[in-house]
């Protein structure tokens, strides 16, 4: 991205880099952000996906259905839904001053949604109606896709299976029971693609409740080799997934009301922590108990210019 003249018919739009579920730059999972991509095409913003190389790129657009529309390209595909791209895209447009705090419509492929952003900036996400249900999978494979000893899944597994899970992007939710075992996986990614593929989910969350953080509530690693990106470093829709999943099997006791007025034993706020793995530490705040799974973070902008749009189908960026 450059802030130099343009070349002779080449057309610039604004982008950044924006970390979100941090508050330091470089750390949680950067996003890319074009707030105006009205006029681009699927060829020109899957180029520019590729050319920003973050996880996922988020192309804001008019929308006749909500306040705006998004597109979500990681550099080799179109999703459907991004958690982390979603409050990194508002939290930019906060920042400059593009809206206000508040609650606001987002039009996505995976239906509209709301988002809130604090007074402080913090944005939250509230998730599709989740569909949780448990699936067969033996622990000898999960330890052979995982590249880790099954025994890793056995203990744990008497109480919470592994199942699909989605709020808006389906995963695979795979719990553990150290963090060791989780740290020491070493995903073949192939086999990570067809085991996801087989349950039509887009990746694989692997979590343990044995957190390096004293306020932590669990720990988790994303595998979504499918869209190009073999670990995600903080995944708000695999952490929206979870928590509808714990929500699902009471996997808590003691815990606070539930929108319904019933007993969830479901913590009203959950703080799942990510990408220590991966050097891009960050922290997702989830909330299960209602009939949405609802996730927000903070964000900061680490990176901020113009990028160079390529003709129409055209794969090539000319600079970046």
């Amino acid at each position: 991205m450059t802030d130099t003249e343009d070349a002779p018919g080449a057309a610039r739009r604004k982008g950044a880099l924006v970390d979100a579920f941090a508050t330091e730059p470089t750390t949680g999972n950067a996003a890319g952000v074009v707030p105006d991509a009205a006029g681009l095409d699927a060829a020109q913003m899957q180029a520019i996906a590729r050319e920003f190389a973050a996880s996922e790129t988020a192309f804001l657009r008019p929308s006749t259905a909500a306040e705006r529309r998004v597109r979500y390209f990681s550099p080799t595909t179109e999703v459907d839904l991004c958690g982390h791209a979603t409050v990194a895209a508002h939290a930019r447009l906060y920042e400059t001053g593009a809206i206000d705090a508040g609650t606001h419509s987002l039009e996505t492929n995976a239906g509209v949604i709301d988002v809130e952003v604090t007074e402080e900036g913090r944005v939250w996400m509230t998730q599709n109606a989740p569909t949780v249900h448990e699936v067969d999978v033996g622990y000898d494979r999960l330890g052979d896709v995982l590249g880790v000893d099954d025994n890793a899944f056995r203990d744990v597994g008497a109480d919470l299976p592994v199942a699909y899970a989605t709020s808006g992007l389906p995963f695979l939710v795979v719990p553990v029971n150290f963090l060791e075992h989780l740290g020491d996986m070493d995903p073949d990614f192939d086999a990570v693609e067809t085991l996801a593929d087989e349950h039509d989910a887009a990746g694989l969350y692997a979590f343990t409740f044995d957190a390096l953080g004293a306020d932590s509530t669990l720990h988790g690693r994303c595998f979504v080799p499918g869209s190009g990106i073999d670990e995600d470093p903080v995944t708000g829709t695999a952490s929206g997934a979870c928590g509808a999943y714990l929500d699902h099997f009471a996997a808590f006791s003691g815990g606070d009301t539930g929108d319904d007025g019933a007993e969830s034993g479901t913590p009203t706020e959950m703080v799942f922590e990510q990408g220590h793995y991966v050097d891009r530490p960050g922290v997702v705040r989830v909330r299960a108990t209602g009939a949405r799974p609802v996730v927000g973070g903070d964000a900061v902008t680490s990176f901020e210019g113009r990028v160079r749009v390529p003709e129409g189908d055209d794969d090539e960026i000319i600079e970046a």
